[in-house]
C-alpha cells in the first residue's frame, strides 16, 4: 500500500499519551499509533452503518406487521426474556 506523508498537530496531552503508547511497546512509532487510531475509527463507523440498516429494516418490519394486542407490559416482559436468553 501507497503511503503519503501528512503532518499533524496535536496537543501536548495527546503528545505525551501518543509517546506513553510507544513506550509501552504497543506500537512502534508515532505514524503506527495513527493509523490504528483511524483503522478503529473506521471499523466503527462500518459498525454504525449496519446497526443503523438493522434498526431501518426492524422498523420496516415491525411496520409491515401490523397492530397487535399486547400490553405495553406484556411486550416488556417478552423483551425482557428474549434479553436473557441472549446472554445466557
Amino acid at each position: 500500500m501507497t503511503m503519503v506523508k501528512k503532518s499533524i498537530s496535536v496537543t501536548t496531552h495527546q503528545d505525551e499519551w501518543i509517546k506513553d503508547q510507544i513506550q509501552s511497546g504497543h506500537f512502534g512509532n508515532e505514524s503506527e499509533v495513527i493509523r490504528e487510531l483511524i483503522r478503529e475509527r473506521q471499523l466503527k463507523e462500518q459498525e454504525t452503518e449496519g446497526k443503523i440498516e438493522a434498526i431501518r429494516n426492524a422498523l420496516i418490519e415491525g411496520e409491515k406487521s401490523g397492530f397487535g394486542n399486547k400490553s405495553i407490559d406484556e411486550i416488556w416482559t417478552e423483551a425482557r426474556q428474549k434479553r436473557k436468553m441472549k446472554h445466557a
